[in-house]
This record gives structure tokens, C-alpha cells and sequence, in this order.
């Protein structure tokens, strides 16, 4: 199994509202989300507050293949609040 390490942009969303608006590739096994996955520092604000400018956090996708891996970093790439995409071996 291959992993996928996608950088969220939050900035101006509430929780994980911006991992929700995500498009998912339709040939994953799995995916999460959350700062385990990397993140741009400590958010300093109320859990109910907006993400500040520049707040991302990471996320996980996991794929069969290594085609499939490639194929999913291109179509998150493409996405608006997906800042990069990386295959992880």
C-alpha cells in the first residue's frame, strides 16, 4: 500500500470543514486528516474560531498502486486548498 501527503490549506474554516470540501479520489482504500500528519504549528485560536492565514494541516491517502499514487497527487494537486501532494514510500 502507497501513501499520499496531502498539505491542507484551513485558513478561513471552521474545524475540519476544509477536509470535507475535499474531492476525494475515487480509487482510495483509506484517508485522514489531522495534525499526526503534519501541520504549519499549534492552531492559537478557539476550536470554534476560523484557521488564521496560513494554517495548513496534513493528511493521508492511501492507494493500491503506484500508478493510482501518482494519479492521486495530480488530482488533489488540482484541488483549490490542496497546497501539495507527495508520494510517501
Amino acid at each position: 500500500m502507497l501513501v499520499v501527503r496531502l498539505k491542507i490549506d484551513v485558513a478561513g474554516t471552521v474545524g475540519d470543514e476544509a477536509w470535507r470540501q475535499i474531492k476525494q479520489f475515487d480509487e482510495i482504500q483509506s484517508a485522514d486528516f489531522g495534525p499526526q500528519f503534519g501541520s504549519g504549528g499549534r492552531c492559537h485560536h478557539a476550536v470554534e474560531a476560523l484557521h488564521a492565514k496560513g494554517e495548513w494541516i496534513g493528511a493521508e491517502i492511501r492507494l493500491q498502486t503506484p500508478l493510482l499514487a501518482q494519479y492521486a497527487v495530480s488530482y488533489y494537486l488540482e484541488q483549490e486548498r490542496v497546497l501539495d501532494a507527495d508520494v510517501v514510500e
